[in-house]
């Protein structure tokens, strides 16, 4: 197979001063290089994730390391295909990860305790071990460390009152956290330590280092990682797979994500494409028969044709396509 792109994911809590400046100025620089993806720039540091060629990418994180502020950042390296983005943006944001707490957490000063892959692996199977999954619901959804807890939030910023929600359940035992490249568990470890939580440790380097780790394998992951670009998953467990993902519409194995066709609810729904076609790409009524739904535009359906397919899933009432 011809990998002649690469996608890189990086971050580094670093005091960058002019968050708007540097956005502008780096911008630029991603656009000379011909790089596609999506940064985002904080007074806290650098997150992102770019694709280009293998040139491309080797000047850019050639030029990252020359800057003293990203002399020792981590690149994490996927070989692809194509592209994994279509454009380039580099934003300023108030947070890299948004947990808006009233005293923020600086992982350049508190986080919790670096595990390795292996020790990662080891621990997950002690008993006296908690794992949370630090992620959004829909990327859980699709693939998760077999025994992590999901928390019933749709936000990151929802997680530390789901700790204290919970802390009952995690009181006395050695807590793990994880997310996909590392820079979401930074901030939730040094909270959870903040908080009182004597015993916290994190996946270093994520996910996506540990489905890299030539001894571990990816083993104890089932499914596949969700990643934010036209990939929209990678594999990780490299011994076996095991398909965590059901259809929305049937709970069918399944790892094919879409988003509603409904432009004001954009849900990511898992679906096979038999039942994208059956339900209009749409993961309700009102959103299949919404006035401005995509897949209806997309198909040119008429109403007479949107309600033919209602009938075929036994739905009823009006549509607003004409």
């Amino acid at each position: 197979m011809n990998h002649s792109y690469r996608v890189l994911l990086f971050y580094k809590y670093v005091h960058i001063a002019n968050p708007e400046e540097f956005a502008a100025q780096h911008l630029q620089f991603c656009k000379e290089l011909g790089l596609r993806g999506r940064i985002l720039v904080a007074e806290e540091g650098i997150n992102g994730t770019v694709s280009g060629t293998v040139d491309q990418t080797d000047e850019y994180m050639r030029g990252m390391h020359e800057d003293p502020h990203f002399s020792d950042m981590i690149f994490k390296v996927d070989e692809a295909e194509d592209q994994a983005f279509k454009k380039m943006h580099v934003r300023p944001r108030k947070e890299l990860v948004t947990l808006r707490l009233e005293d923020d957490i600086n992982p350049n000063e508190v986080t919790g305790e670096y595990l390795e892959p292996k020790d990662f692996f080891e621990a997950m199977q002690d008993s006296d071990t908690i794992v949370i999954d630090a992620r959004n619901d829909y990327e859980y959804d699709l693939g998760h460390f077999r025994g992590a807890i999901r928390p019933d939030i749709k936000a990151f910023r929802e997680l530390p009152d789901w700790v204290r929600e919970n802390k009952d359940m995690l009181e006395g035992k050695r807590v793990l956290t994880y997310c996909t490249g590392g820079i979401r568990c930074e901030k939730f470890s040094g909270w959870l330590v903040k908080e009182g939580f004597k015993d916290v440790g994190q996946l270093h380097g994520g996910i996506a280092t540990y489905g890299k780790d030539p001894e571990v394998k990816g083993q104890l992951w089932d499914g596949m990682m969700y990643v934010f670009d036209e990939r929209i998953s990678v594999p990780i467990n490299h011994v076996e797979h095991v398909v965590v993902g059901k259809d929305y519409f049937t709970g069918e194995p399944c790892e094919r994500y879409v988003n509603c066709a409904n432009p004001e609810c954009n849900k990511q729904i898992l679906t096979s494409e038999e039942n994208e076609h059956k339900y209009l790409r749409s993961c309700s009524h009102e959103c299949r028969v919404h006035p401005r739904n995509r897949y209806v535009e997309e198909h040119g359906m008429t109403e007479e044709q949107v309600l033919e397919r209602l009938r075929i899933i036994g739905e009823d009432g009006a549509v607003s396509h004409s």
